[in-house]
């Protein structure tokens, strides 16, 4: 099983920056740069949306094109973390943010075999 942890989630003003990471663990047959990895976010009354995936060796697909000039995705295969680099962030970011994990990048949610668990992410004045 791998297991996925967000962190970095928090509140801040609009314009303001944050970087989310995405921790790997957990006793799998495969390596941390097998799994691509993505970022999706979901707010009230809404779907879980695909921002970006990465892959193992740091192919990006882009999802969402609203944030694809404010948001970055990268990798780091030493430390088995993934970051989501957002900046100028808006209020409509609000959201709980997630990474997830499957060999290949899809946008579809049910693609993904691990999810971690989410961090809140609100940007508010």
């Amino acid at each position: 099983q791998l297991q996925l942890v967000e962190s970095g989630g928090g509140s801040v003003q609009p314009g303001g920056s944050l970087r989310l990471s995405c921790l790997a663990s957990g006793s799998t047959s495969e390596p941390f740069d097998y799994y691509s990895i993505a970022w999706f976010r979901q707010t009230p009354g809404k779907g879980r949306e695909g921002l970006f995936c990465i892959s193992g060796g740091g192919d990006i697909s882009t999802y969402r094109n609203s944030v694809k000039d404010r948001f970055t995705i990268a990798r780091d295969n030493a430390k088995n973390t993934v970051f989501l680099e957002m900046s100028n962030l808006r209020p409509e970011d609000t959201a709980v943010y997630y990474c997830a994990a499957h060999g290949l990048c899809d946008a579809k949610k049910e693609w993904y075999d691990y999810w971690g668990q989410g961090t809140q992410v609100t940007v508010s004045s």
